[in-house]
């Protein structure tokens, strides 16, 4: 089983060696034997050195990663990384799940009583939309400088996202909110619209429509609502942020990307944090979800997931957690620190 690993940028370099050693004390006794193979600079750091955000060194790496069936564990990158990532391989669907620990539930933003209870599946688009889209700058004489972006969506495109929201929801709860903007973006949202229509009936599930303003406001201010979300490439990305603030900092949120190959992409759902990079403060819980999700989703090891998620809670049950989760009475530790907690209530 084969494990390629990207560090990334900013923070990557200090919360993607704490989730690796969680996995080497994981796999020490299990009979799983992980090859881990590392590979070089991606975002920033890579267009400095090569142009690239998305190096073909990098494109090499992940590609034989894949043809030999192993998924990709990445730390954050700067620059066009993620998009061309997507584009690179196919990676049309991204998974965010947002299920607030009860630990933190008088840490965050948000009142207990808002985040009890919230388990929500964010399912995106990744290969349409404005992200996606051609963009050009030019001048004209009279109005100065111009810039315009596509936004496009195929039919195809629109029922594969949807196979896989709608597959999703009936293994849950059997509702799906299908995000839109109809007076803003007209003919995108109306074949959104009606391939949804079609698609849900025939599964038996039960779909709202929310646009985008709204479904930004109801994921903060009432989000045990929400079930399974589903929605294009720019509106996801803004409600995987806002879902956040239910999980007390961004520093929990994780994600996947997969094609239709299966092949996986496993990260955390924030950014690369350079302005805390360096200082051993970052929070890796959402590194450490990210690889329990690989572990479960790309090599069948739920059991391996279950045990990540444990050993968080019981760490943070003892009152340890990193700066941006100050628990009442608690005790702040580094991110090295945290992960050394973490592991040593791993079940043995």
């Amino acid at each position: 089983m084969i494990i390629g690993v990207l560090a990334g940028e900013g923070v990557g370099p200090e919360v993607v060696p704490v989730a690796l050693s969680l996995l080497e004390a994981l796999t020490r006794d299990s009979r799983r034997p992980f090859q881990i193979r590392y590979g070089g600079a991606i975002g920033q750091e890579s267009t400095k050195i090569c142009g690239k955000s998305l190096s073909d060194e990098i494109i090499q790496f992940i590609g034989d990663i894949f043809a030999e069936g192993g998924a990709l564990f990445c730390g954050p990158g700067g620059g066009r990384f993620v998009y061309e990532l997507r584009k690179e391989f196919s990676l049309f669907c991204k998974f965010t799940p947002i299920q607030p620990f009860p630990e933190l539930s008088r840490t965050g933003p948000l009142r207990p009583e808002i985040v009890e209870g919230v388990d929500i599946l964010a399912v995106r688009e990744g290969l349409g939309g404005l992200y996606q889209g051609d963009w050009q700058r030019g001048a004209d004489p009279r109005a100065g400088q111009w810039a315009s972006q596509t936004l496009r969506y195929t039919e195809e495109m629109v029922r594969n996202i949807l196979g896989v929201a709608i597959e999703a929801a009936q293994g849950r709860r059997n509702q799906l909110h299908v995000v839109l903007k109809p007076g803003g973006a007209p003919a995108i949202s109306s074949l959104w619209r009606e391939c949804t229509q079609e698609m849900a009936a025939a599964a038996g599930v039960r779909w709202v429509e929310l646009e985008i303003d709204n479904a930004a406001y109801q994921i903060a201010a009432n989000p045990r609502q929400f079930d399974v979300i589903v929605s294009p490439n720019m509106f996801g990305d803004v409600l995987a942020d806002c879902g956040s603030v239910a999980l007390a900092s961004r520093g929990l949120s994780f994600s996947a990307n997969f094609n239709l190959s299966g092949h996986g992409v496993y990260q955390t759902g924030h950014g690369a944090a350079r302005d805390i990079a360096g200082q051993g403060v970052a929070n890796p819980i959402g590194q450490i979800l990210s690889l329990g999700m690989m572990l479960r989703e790309s090599f069948g090891w739920p059991e391996a997931d279950e045990a990540l998620r444990t050993a968080v809670r019981a760490a943070l049950r003892d009152g340890l957690s990193t700066a941006d989760i100050p628990l009442p009475g608690g005790t702040i530790l580094s991110t090295k620190d945290f992960g050394e907690a973490v592991r040593q209530r791993l079940p043995t």
